[in-house]
Parts: structure tokens; sequence; C-alpha cells
């Protein structure tokens, strides 16, 4: 898909997206899947807006008693391999909708996105297959291979590497997943810094320098041939047919591929005022969207400003000012977004993130049992939940999620997990169970002798007993 006709199709499916979101509001589910997989037929990699909300959605319909796909649906969506890999995608997706506990349909939807290309959503699909065999009675042999292969024609050879250590502990004795195993390591070596290539480091480099030279070229001629033509043209579109949704989007979405400051306000103003005309909390949504995108790369130019001056006091007074301007735009929009999407769990869990900001946790915690619904943010949303128990002070019950979230969470040596047993450490040295928090903190150092400040935690406690 090049690049006008992947803007005129994000353009197209965000109407068929806002539409699902309506009607979803009002309970009409079944319909809002249809709206949701018209849109992704028009975006088929858009995964935030899309797959994501489409999937919790699909959580909500089964929680209040939607019914599976009947034989009729099945058979009908269940064609074989005459479809192109896009129909075959949505399908299968439309299935997983009705029925999103089924690691089969799920897989099918893999197989699709891989066969299509469609990377995102490959990635994410196989994250979210990834968590439902973790979490099942019987984990599955063969998903985790089908992990394994898939995450490895993405590229994704870490994710790859999981996915076969998974598959190892259900069949130790089979020699061929070590040497597999061995295989991806060595796969992901090469992925992750080009040592193989003619043996030089350097070379690695020098490639990758002409790669990001070559991609900013393209992007110079992009802007100048096509940008400021694709902002004239959507203007002319929506002064045809100013109440036209499409055209709307249009413009703005050609507004802020300008790139420019000016023209991101005229985007936000032209939503802003749409949603006023039509009480379309949708338009509101995708401004607000952008304003938090404009508060946070300034807050990223006036960081790198004070690390080039450490002593430039506007820098510092501007940081502090865009912090705080960052925090409370980003609260009121994902309250907004959680009381116009009451099912929006991706939502809850990011005006969770804004309510612990502000230091509000007996607020965040219900949003965050709701966004563990989700399977993508099972294990992060038990951790904040922990957090919040320990920055309140219940301690034992703080030590009591995050051992549910370490019981529960299959990687074992990843950042999460590390976050995980640190914050268990610091409740349980917290609730003066010392001795169990100088086990947590030696065995983060065993993995990660650097991580945060657990060498001097293990010093001091150390300390601590010999004194005693």
């Amino acid at each position: 898909m090049n690049g006008e006709s992947e803007k005129s199709g994000m353009a197209k499916s965000w109407v068929f997206f806002e539409k699902a979101r309506s009607v979803a509001e009002k309970g009409n589910y079944d319909y809002a899947i249809d709206m949701y997989i018209d849109g992704l037929r028009c975006a088929p990699d858009s995964v935030m807006d899309g797959h994501m909300k489409l999937h919790a959605l699909a959580l909500e319909r089964k929680e209040k008693g939607g019914k599976k796909p009947s034989m009729m649906e099945r058979v009908k969506r269940l064609r074989g391999k005459r479809q192109e890999p896009l129909e075959q995608m949505l399908n299968a997706e439309y299935l997983f909708a009705k029925d999103p506990g089924s690691i089969s349909y799920g897989e099918s939807m893999l197989k699709a996105a891989i066969a299509g290309e469609f990377k995102d959503t490959a990635r994410w699909i196989a994250d979210l297959l990834f968590q439902m065999n973790n979490a099942a009675p019987k984990s599955s042999f063969h998903t985790y291979i089908l992990l394994k292969d898939c995450y490895s024609q993405i590229e994704e050879y870490d994710r790859a590497l999981l996915a076969i250590q998974c598959a190892i502990k259900l069949r130790p004795e089979d020699g061929n997943l070590a040497d597999e195993y061995k295989r991806l390591s060595a796969e992901l070596t090469v992925a992750r810094g080009k040592y193989d290539q003619e043996g030089d480091f350097r070379h690695s480099i020098k490639d990758r320098e002409v790669q990001e030279k070559l991609q900013s070229q393209e992007s110079v001629i992009k802007t100048e041939d096509y940008r400021l033509t694709a902002v004239k043209d959507a203007r002319e579109a929506l002064a045809e047919e100013p109440d036209l949704p499409r055209n709307i989007y249009n413009l703005a979405q050609a507004l802020l591929e300008t790139e420019e400051e000016e023209s991101e306000n005229e985007a936000i103003e032209l939503l802003e005022k749409t949603y006023q005309k039509k009480s379309d909390f949708s338009y509101k949504q995708k401004a607000g969207q952008i304003k938090i995108r404009q508060l946070e790369r300034e807050l990223r130019d006036a960081k790198f400003e004070l690390e080039v001056e450490p002593d430039d006091a506007e820098a510092k007074a501007a940081i502090e000012r865009l912090e705080k301007q960052l925090k409370e735009v980003s609260l009121e929009h994902y309250r907004l977004c959680v009381e116009n999407y009451p099912t929006d769990l991706q939502a809850k869990y990011e005006y969770g993130n804004c309510l612990v900001e502000n230091e509000r946790y007996d607020e965040a915690i219900p949003l965050y049992q709701e966004a563990q619904k989700d399977p993508r943010h099972r294990i992060t949303s038990m951790g904040k939940i922990g957090l919040c128990f320990y920055l309140k002070g219940w301690y034992m019950d703080a030590i009591d999620v995050f051992n549910q979230a370490i019981d529960s969470y299959e990687a074992k040596e990843d950042e999460l997990a590390k976050e995980l047993r640190y914050n268990l450490g610091r409740a349980y040295e917290a609730d003066s169970k010392e001795e169990k928090a100088l086990e947590i903190y030696r065995k983060i150092a065993q993995l990660d002798f650097s991580y945060s400040d657990v060498r001097q935690r293990v010093d001091q406690l150390r300390k601590k007993q010999q004194e005693g």
C-alpha cells in the first residue's frame, strides 16, 4: 500500500471505527463487530484503533453473554485457501471476536496476517496468543511452535526465543528444539548487531547510516512532492462536502503529515469545531491525541536542551511547566475517553496510569482491575494494582498481588519480571520482612547487578543483619 492509498485507507477506517464505538455503546455488539471488520478492510494494520478496540469489545460482549459464532457463520467465514490473505485474516478475526477464548481462531488470524505481510497485526495477535496459551489450563506445544515460526518470520527473534523456551519445557527430551534454540539465539545476535557482516562492527554502523540517509531523503522528497498537495486536495474536498467524516479526517491527517506546529494546531481546531457541531466524541478524542503528542515532543526537546546546557534555567523551567501541562492534559483526555467509551479497556489502563501520576490511587485501582480483562495488560495491570497498594501503605495486599503477578508471568528475566520482583522486595522491606526482601534483591542482583538500586539495598540489609 503506497503512502497516498494508506492515508485514504486510514481516513475511511476511522469512519467505520467510530461507528463501531457508537453502536457498541448502545449494546449492539454484533453490528459493531461488522463495522470494525469493515474498517480493518480499509486499514488492515491498524492495531491501536482497530484490532485492539475490537478485541476489547469482544471481551465485553462475551462478559454480557454474547453467543459464539453459529455453524453457518463458521462455514461462511472459513472458505479455505481460495481467499486472499486479507479476507482470511478478517474472517478469522470475525470468528475470534465472537469467541475471544478460541486460540484456534486466533491462530488462523495470525497465519493470514503473516501471509499478507501485516507485520504490526501479526506481532499483536502473536503476543495475545502467547498470553492466552500461557494462561490455558494445558498449554499447547503446537501453539508455541507456531508462535516461534511466526515471530521468526517477522524477525522478532527475542519473542521467538521465549516461545521455544516454553516449548522446551513441555518437551525437554526433544533435541531438535535445543538445536532450534541455538539457531534463533544466533539470529538474534545477528539482528541486534550485524557483527557477522564482514566481521566488522564498523561496517554494520556504516550500513545503518546509509539506510537512515536513504530514508531521510525519501521523507524529504515525499514532503516536497506530496504533502502540500495533499493538504490542498483535502481542503477542496472538505469545501465540497463539509459534513462528510472522511473529508474531515482526510484534512486533519494531511495537516498532521506536514509536521508543522501551525498545521497541527489547525487540525486540532478543525476536530474540536467538528466535535462541538456533531457532538461526536471521536473528533475530540483525535484532537486530544494530537495535543498529547505535541506536549511530549516539546518535553523531549526541552530535556535535550538541558542535556546540552545542564545549567540552562529556562530549559529547567520549561520542563517543569511541560510536565505539569502534559499530566493535566493526559488526565482529562483519558477521563473523557473512559466516560465516552466505557468498554475501552486500553483507555481504562491509560487513565489508571494518569491517576497514579496524580497520586489518586483509590480511583486507579478499579480501572486496573477492569483492564486485566485485556490479556495484553493482564500482568502489567496486576503490577500497577500492587504498586497502588504499596503507595497507599497496604503492604500485605501489595505483597499478595505482586506474588500473583509473578506466578502468572511466563517470562522470568525481562524488564517487567525484574520490576515486579523489585517492587515485591520493596513491599517486603516496608512491611519489616527484611529477610524476604533481601532474598528478592539478591536474586535480582544475580540476574542484573546494575538494576535500579538493588546492589545498595543488598549491602544495606546485609550490614543491618550483621549489626543486629
